[in-house]
């Protein structure tokens, strides 16, 4: 097929997908919707929300060790999630996704029970300048608490990472690394099986933060190679409270339980408690079945579509939607990688970001403008905050030309005041 034709019938397929957001058809302000934040929150398609609705009107009960067909039922459904992920991330088995409440948790589990354990007062976490929040402050708290230290790789201007600067970091006394798949700030997308490679050449375990990358396109955990990847289900469609650790089973199999409680056992007496198997272990407590059934209904959403055509068309969209934010006088792109992700972050000269958000709402546009749970990123170029549109499968480029068209008038208001 003429890769011209392929590259349109892409374009006319993810388009017609906008139907299925019934968020969407609202307006803002008296003005048609465009929703341009995706990187915080994607929105939810109907068969997210029917699958969730459909689960609580018909299945709803607890799961595991229930004798009555509703906790069968609820089982069934919570477990098949389970496997639908484990699938879609290339896990070797369902034993080697843990259900979580998202990234965050996730991290933090990683950190207390996996690095924790293993690490002594001058040991080294090794992370990147580019991180959110969430792969920053876990391992923080943690080297408080151990008198390890937290050492940064640093980025470039355009904001890549680069794995030489990474290796250079590296040494004996460092007992993990840990980085993002794709920088929700910029948009970069890091190398990140290259920096996986280098890592484990010095025998060090990595965990990458995927939370950016799911949404986006093909990931592959057996192919990356690393131990541990961390996602969450409301940037890829799905709910909020619900996301997955990956941890390869023999790193899971070595991990003790970081939360006690039900499940996580398999016998409790006052002379002592026998631990359950992974991923159970780490699965204290009734968990959010009904998370777990919207996040693998947001799996076959995705995987019916196709992650290649979702790249290729949200490579197209980011072209676009980049050569258009350049032509606008006095706005800067912050984070120009050559590799990167559906996201754009900018500044408009003389004026703070929030001020051209708020211009944007009015206008029925929605963006995200401040830090983005990335401080050092914004340490790194000077500024506040940034402007940030991300876009997702919904988005089209009459979305984008209603952006530039938004931020031409705002910045001309801003430039008369």
């Amino acid at each position: 097929m003429n890769s011209a034709i392929r590259e349109t019938r892409v374009a006319e397929t993810l388009v017609d997908v906008r139907n299925d957001f019934p968020v969407l058809s609202q307006e803002i302000n008296g003005k048609p919707l465009v929703y341009l934040d995706s990187a915080a929150s994607a929105q939810l398609p109907h068969a997210v929300i029917d699958a969730m609705r459909h689960y609580q009107e018909n299945n709803h009960a607890n799961v595991h060790r229930g004798i009555h067909s509703l906790s069968q039922r609820a089982t069934d459904a919570y477990e098949g999630a389970r496997a639908r992920i484990a699938t879609f991330v290339g896990a070797q088995s369902t034993e080697e996704i843990v259900f979580t409440r998202g990234t965050t948790e996730a991290i933090n589990l990683v950190a207390s029970s996996f690095v924790e354990p293993r690490l002594r007062a001058g040991d080294e976490i090794l992370v990147t300048q580019l991180e959110h929040h969430a792969n920053i402050v876990p391992w923080q708290l943690l080297c408080e608490r151990t008198g390890a230290k937290l050492v940064v790789a640093p980025i470039n201007d355009d904001g890549s990472v680069s794995p030489a600067a990474f290796a250079a970091l590296l040494s004996e006394r460092t007992k993990m690394a840990a980085f993002a798949h794709t920088s929700n700030a910029l948009g970069t997308v890091l190398p990140a099986k290259e920096l996986t490679q280098i890592a484990h050449s010095r025998n060090v375990p990595v965990l990458i933060d995927g939370a950016q990358a799911v949404p986006h396109g093909s990931v592959d955990v057996s192919t990356l190679g690393c131990d541990f990847f961390a996602f969450s289900g409301h940037k890829m469609y799905g709910p909020t409270g619900i996301g997955c650790l990956y941890g390869r089973a023999d790193r899971l199999a070595d991990m003790p339980p970081w939360q006690g409680g039900g499940d996580m056992i398999r016998e409790v007496s006052f002379d002592g408690t026998t631990y359950n198997e992974p991923p159970y272990r780490f699965e204290a407590g009734t968990p959010n079945i009904v998370g777990a059934v919207g996040l693998a209904a947001a799996v076959d959403y995705l995987q019916a579509i196709g992650p290649q055509q979702i790249a290729q068309y949200e490579k197209e969209l980011l072209a676009y939607g980049t050569e258009l934010l350049a032509s606008i006088s006095g706005l800067r792109l912050i984070g120009t990688a050559p590799s990167k992700a559906a996201v754009m972050s900018f500044i408009v000269d003389g004026t703070h970001p929030t001020d051209v958000g708020t211009l944007l709402d009015q206008q029925g546009v929605a963006i995200r403008t401040g830090h983005h749970c990335a401080m050092p990123v914004m340490q790194r170029y000077d500024i506040p905050g940034t402007a940030r549109a991300s876009l997702g499968i919904y988005n089209t480029k009459a979305d984008l030309d209603r952006l530039a068209d938004a931020l031409t008038v705002s910045v001309n208001m801003l430039t008369a005041s």
